[in-house]
């Protein structure tokens, strides 16, 4: 099912908890993590990925105000259709919002009908490792988390993301220190992330964190183009074509040769 737009919480202004800056939720999510997923999409993102599909999401400002009562209210009306899959929160950039992401998943762990799997969906970058324990309380909530390392050399990822990736490793030293189980996204871009080389330094970047559960090569779509156009935003990838999907078994095996040399 589609995302739909986050416009009003009629809870907003009598909640108990931290209020959320909400983008869109969507109730049938299917690659937000194991099972059926209520996927929870927040407002705001540090990151400017040359091909994110949510420009949308960036503006901390925009979105709308959304109570922990009134999604888990939305959970529950389908609930049924959640029995082996749980709720994700994505973005946007999550780790912007903790202490509501905290209430969140906390109020899911603690339902009455029983514990809800918790997924997050991030980037890592808003982790601050000066401050880790503004963290804590989602880090201690969190089932699951989805991390998508962007580019393995340090340039290419500044130039890809407009941002250094030091945050994002030490966010995935984190959760391997906390024992977090943790499934690393990668973005296979053609002519930036696509060589055997940077594939092989992915895996070497990770191969020390072994609560790695899963590993996914995501193939770069054209996808999100329409909505640039719609914003009025340039798309710097415009003259990039669609990943061919055929290279992907190759350059997963290459991720998996670096990991083993870390790992021996």
């Amino acid at each position: 099912m589609a995302q739909m737009t986050f416009t009003e919480d009629p809870h907003a202004g009598e909640s108990a908890y931290a209020l959320g800056r909400v983008h869109s939720i969507e109730t049938m999510g299917t690659v937000d993590g194991p099972g059926i997923r209520f996927v929870v999409f927040t407002q705001g993102c540090p990151m400017r990925c040359a091909y994110c599909h949510n420009p949308d999401t960036w503006d901390v400002r925009a979105g709308a105000l959304a109570s922990v009562e009134y999604l888990v209210e939305q959970f529950e009306s389908k609930r049924t259709f959640y029995k082996t899959g749980g709720v994700t929160v994505s973005g946007g950039e999550p780790l912007l919002q903790p202490e509501f992401l905290a209430d969140l998943f906390r109020a899911f762990h603690e339902r009455p009908r029983g514990r809800v799997h918790t997924c997050l969906d991030t980037c890592g970058h808003a982790f601050d490792p000066a401050r880790p324990e503004r963290f804590d309380a989602v880090l201690r909530e969190t089932d699951l988390v989805l991390l998508d390392i962007k580019h393995s050399d340090p340039a290419g990822h500044r130039r890809l993301t407009g941002q250094a990736p030091e945050r994002i490793l030490a966010f995935g030293d984190e959760l391997a220190r906390r024992g977090i189980k943790t499934m690393v996204r990668h973005v296979v871009v053609p002519g930036i992330t696509d060589t055997v080389e940077e594939c092989e330094e992915l895996g070497r970047l990770i191969g020390g964190w072994r609560n790695v559960v899963g590993l996914e090569l995501l193939p770069y779509h054209t996808m999100g183009v329409a909505k640039y156009e719609q914003m009025g935003l340039a798309y710097r990838l415009a003259d990039v074509p669609p990943m061919d999907k055929e290279r992907i078994p190759e350059l997963r095996q290459a991720v998996l040769r670096g990991m083993k040399q870390v790992r021996g």
